[in-house]
């Protein structure tokens, strides 16, 4: 194998650092260049970085920041001649006009880790607590923006009521304030198109007739803070239950059998991650292989490591970051055959 060569990466506002270490590592590591977009409501994180790496010693043109837009930095990205492969993290509308471009240039590789609408599925026979626990910081965690957040949670009737009411009350008590204080559990929303965005889900959530349990308003007078908002009574056909909203805004949906749990879960065009709760290794087993999803995480949530892959199915993107496999996006394959010339008497 042998590096692909420049790389174009295009990284979001949600995890700036994160997502920095997760495209140029690899890349860096397998002897490419990379030319880096970071998002433009989160550029200075990019470039702090870009700076230590040339304290670092690293070679002039190795690592290369370019912040700006979408519609021009990151649109001749795309589509330059010169860059051999572009990874993107992103909206998967933004992730197929990118791949379109990439196709219309010069056919440059592509790696895409796009949106998620992922379920997670409590079993009756779960620890409860433990299940609210993590459905509750899987949503939450980050103000709701996460790709992998458990925007779907499905609950088994024996336990749903039950359930509800314990998520209602963990996430009334979630303090929501200025994030460098250590008391705050969550901050704000990144802007106000966001902060506009999840309200106006919101709202649709009320309309549709799902019945908030808590939150579902502003949470201050000034500034993008949403209160923890949680609904129950949520049905496959809501937009809150299909759209990604990428805010604190948790559906809880009622299920009956572990088969119609899966397909439920199934029924949606992203395939980022999925979750279970269940004390039956068979049944969680057989969760992993049917749903389809690109992590599957079993009596937890959000269990992301460095050496574990990480990616999408359907229209949640293809290519892999992370562990072995996250390497082989930025490399190419050569197989050389050399002929060696016998004597002959």
């Amino acid at each position: 194998s042998e590096p692909v060569g420049v790389c174009g990466q295009i990284i979001p506002w949600n995890f700036p650092l994160y997502m920095f270490s997760w495209k140029i590592g690899p890349a860096l590591t397998t002897g490419n260049t990379v030319v880096i977009k970071p998002s433009e409501l989160t550029p200075l994180t990019a470039l702090h970085v870009a700076g230590l790496s040339k304290e670092a010693g690293f070679p002039d043109g190795v690592l290369n920041v370019l912040p700006g837009f979408g519609s021009n930095a990151g649109a001749a990205i795309a589509a330059h001649m010169d860059i051999d492969k572009i990874a993107f993290t992103g909206s998967t509308a933004v992730g197929k006009l990118i791949q379109s471009e990439a196709g219309r240039s010069n056919g440059k590789r592509v790696t895409l880790e796009c949106g998620g609408k992922s379920p997670l599925v409590v079993l009756d026979d779960a620890d409860l607590d433990l299940a609210v626990k993590y459905a509750h910081e899987g949503i939450f965690f980050n103000t709701g923006q996460c790709c992998c957040a458990s925007s779907r949670v499905f609950v088994q009737e024996k336990i749903y009521d039950a359930f509800v009411q314990k998520s209602a009350q963990l996430a009334a008590s979630r303090k929501v304030g200025d994030p460098f204080s250590e008391e705050i559990q969550m901050g704000p929303q990144i802007d106000l198109k966001q902060f506009k965005k999840t309200l106006g889900l919101i709202g649709k959530g009320v309309e549709e007739g799902a019945k908030l349990e808590a939150g579902g308003e502003k949470a201050a007078d000034v500034g993008y803070f949403v209160k923890p908002t949680v609904f129950s009574n949520v049905t496959d056909d809501m937009t809150i239950a299909k759209e990604e909203i990428f805010g604190p805004v948790q559906s809880i949906l009622k299920f009956k059998t572990f088969e119609e749990a899966i397909d439920r879960g199934n029924n949606n065009p992203y395939g980022l991650a999925s979750g279970i709760f269940t004390k039956d290794l068979e049944k969680a087993i057989q969760f992993s292989q049917l749903s389809q999803a690109g992590s599957v995480w079993v009596n937890t949530y959000l269990a992301l490591t460095s050496q574990l892959p990480f990616g999408g199915f359907k229209q949640s993107g293809f290519g892999r970051e992370n562990g072995e496999d996250g390497l082989h996006e930025y490399l190419e394959t050569k197989t050389v055959a050399i002929a060696i010339s016998q004597k002959h008497s």
